[in-house]
């Protein structure tokens, strides 16, 4: 029974090892990945907030009207609408 007691122990004493090598792994992938989830958090909670306070929206191209030249806007107007095109893809 002590060698059972014995093996055991031993098996124990690997098992604990081996599961700090891979909590130190699974920190370095967390970390890795830390900043660019951060991010990703920031523009979904962007999104968020723009589909509730659309107004907000229409406020911020009215004000681009004002502040830049028409041939600005346009410009800018044609990538806005190229980039909705593209999430309503993907939306899909």
């Amino acid at each position: 029974m002590n060698k059972k007691l014995l093996k055991l122990a031993q098996r124990r004493e690997h098992l604990v090892l081996e599961a700090a090598k891979q909590r130190a792994q699974l920190v370095q992938i967390v970390d890795t990945w830390r900043a660019p989830l951060a991010l990703a958090d920031k523009g979904f909670a962007a999104i968020s907030f723009i589909k509730k306070h659309p107004v907000w929206m229409a406020g911020g191209g009215a004000i681009l009207l004002k502040v830049l030249r028409p041939s600005r806007v346009s410009k800018w107007l044609s990538r806005g609408w190229i980039a909705w095109q593209i999430m309503r893809k993907l939306q899909r």
